[in-house]
């Protein structure tokens, strides 16, 4: 990565707060509409309705939250190696309430390096985006490569996407929007892997390896 494409660690860790405080801003909200229901409706239909509501928003949140502690942050930081097996959990639970979304982790559970895990959850965050119809996921591991492939309607890889895990933006151009390919990409340079993205007809396969 060249010095004109990489970011500061202070802007590095604003923008990644930034991108988590956007991805919780939804069901937090959600959870404090349900509790202003409970506190003002006497219906007892409608205080049913917000229970609901603050649940399901509640679990939302929780699978974020504990996704993105894995995934972006120091989790498990006493050791130098995740388990791939609870990685997959995270990323099965993080989608639980999206029916569209079908996940296939097949990747072993055995432990891995910190940074090849964190990759791993970063390759399927970006396997998401690029099925917005919905469709199937699927994730695979082996000593040398981590594979994501994503198939769908019309899946294919967001512009700016792509741009970022090419390079072919400036570190200047990078925002809230665009930090978590960025940060797929100092994870690639970490872990020694290369990049390779390939397009089919519906379906897109990113394929970390050495």
């Amino acid at each position: 990565m060249t010095s004109e494409n990489r970011l500061s660690a202070m802007d590095l860790a604003a923008l990644v707060s930034s991108r988590i405080c956007h991805d919780l801003i939804s069901p937090v909200g959600a959870i404090a509409n349900g509790l202003e229901v409970l506190a003002e409706s006497p219906d007892e239909e409608m205080r049913k309705v917000a229970f609901a509501l603050i649940e399901n928003s509640a679990r939302q949140a929780s699978g974020k939250l504990q996704f993105a502690r894995l995934a972006f942050g120091a989790a498990g930081s006493a050791g130098s190696e995740i388990s791939l097996g609870d990685a997959g959990d995270l990323a099965a639970n993080l989608i639980a309430g999206d029916k569209r979304i079908t996940l296939n982790w097949k990747a072993p559970r055995e432990s891995r390096p910190k940074p090849e895990v964190k990759l791993a959850l970063n390759l399927f965050t970006i396997a998401t985006t690029c099925i917005p119809r919905g469709g199937e996921i699927t994730v695979d591991a082996d000593d040398a490569s981590i594979t994501i492939q994503a198939r769908g309607k019309k899946a294919c890889l967001p512009q700016k996407t792509a741009e970022v895990l090419t390079e072919a933006i400036p570190a200047q151009s990078i925002g809230a929007h665009e930090i978590q390919p960025y940060y797929t990409l100092r994870l690639i340079e970490q872990t020694g892997f290369s990049l390779h993205i390939e397009q089919g007809e519906d379906e897109i396969t990113l394929r970390a390896a050495r």
